[in-house]
């Protein structure tokens, strides 16, 4: 019988990776469950989705739904009978998290409770996974690699409110048995993501030959650093989650046993640890070109965001996944993709 995939966020960035590799590799038929605001695009899907065949074209549906509201009888019978939810619908954008916190509130953990509401009443779900991030962390110091159970530490309203619906979903795993997996990424980047963010920006000012701001330490030497990872990684992630076999499932048990814990974390990591101005060498060496830059005190110009984040990609290792391609590879691959179709990095 063929599966159903319930994804939020389906036209965001990172969701219409998803949705391409799915429409790839399985016949399950899914279900984009978007509100379509400034992060959700449909020409997204459109770019991805028009390749295939009609008959695939057809296995993908959209759904309007805020999730700040409960999802009730006539939008469940749109989605109709779901095996597996993927929850990436979430407002990410710090700064605005900063003068707006209670929009993240709603969107990032009252948004994820109703979705969990909703799981609770599915008769057929194996999976939920919650698409949680780095930032609940905080800032990493140097040499520090955090793991799936750390202690959270959210240094600004976005990652609290991740790390709120992060706790919800452990909470109904714990009480309602919900079959719910958290997964942890940082820093993804990739085809169509929003031109404001930093490597479509990084792209288009290095093309134009403008100067980039690289947020660095106080004395401006040191810029910070992220493991960077690519949607398309992120996307082979979930597929490898979803289909485990017994062996990989049994270690899972026996790490969640040595924790004493009962909701599985996974942290979904890029293969190498990159400073931005690296970072931004390699852009600019995809374009043959010398970037234009200047270190500036992060401190002083993002308030409530962190100079190093960093996170332990050593338990997806052991289950047999890393991304496949090294970031400089990744990284040229994007920038000759978006100076190709440079409509997806004008502002």
């Amino acid at each position: 019988m063929t599966k159903r995939l319930l994804l939020t966020g389906g036209a965001g960035f990172i969701g219409h990776h998803i949705v391409n590799l799915f429409l790839k590799e399985t016949d399950w038929e899914i279900v984009s469950l978007d509100r379509l605001d400034y992060s959700g695009n449909l020409n997204r899907l459109h770019d991805v989705i028009s390749t295939y065949p009609k008959s695939d074209q057809k296995r993908v549906k959209i759904v309007w739904h805020d999730l700040k509201a409960e999802i009730r009888e006539l939008t469940s019978n749109f989605i109709g009978d779901v095996n597996v939810i993927l929850h990436l619908a979430a407002s990410s954008h710090v700064d605005r998290s900063i003068s707006h916190p209670m929009e993240f509130v709603m969107d990032n953990t009252i948004g994820t409770v109703n979705l969990l509401n909703y799981a609770r009443g599915l008769k057929n779900l194996e999976r939920f996974i919650y698409f949680s991030t780095d930032e609940i962390f905080g800032s990493a110091p140097e040499g520090v690699l955090y793991g799936e159970y750390d202690r959270y530490n959210s240094t600004n309203p976005y990652s609290a409110s991740k790390a709120a619906a992060e706790e919800f979903c452990v909470a109904y795993e714990n009480t309602y048995k919900l079959p719910i997996f958290v997964t942890h990424t940082m820093n993804v980047f990739g085809e169509r993501q929003h031109p404001e963010k930093f490597i479509p920006m990084c792209i288009r000012k290095i093309r134009d030959n403008e100067k980039i701001f690289v947020h660095s330490d106080p004395s401006k030497t040191k810029a910070g650093s992220r493991f960077y990872i690519n949607a398309k990684d992120v996307a082979e992630a979930m597929y490898f989650l979803l289909h485990l076999d017994n062996n990989q499932h049994q270690i899972i048990r026996d790490h969640m046993n040595s924790l004493g814990v009962r909701c599985p974390k996974f942290n979904v990591v890029g293969k190498e640890e990159i400073d931005n101005l690296s970072m931004v060498k390699i852009i600019a060496e995809a374009q043959n070109k010398d970037p234009v830059y200047e270190m500036v005190d992060f401190h002083t110009s993002r308030p409530g965001h962190d100079l190093r984040y960093s996170l332990d990609g050593a338990f997806m290792r052991k289950l047999g996944w890393e991304p496949r391609i090294s970031l400089r590879e990744r990284l040229h691959e994007v920038t000759h993709w978006s100076l190709a179709n440079k409509e997806w990095i004008e502002l």
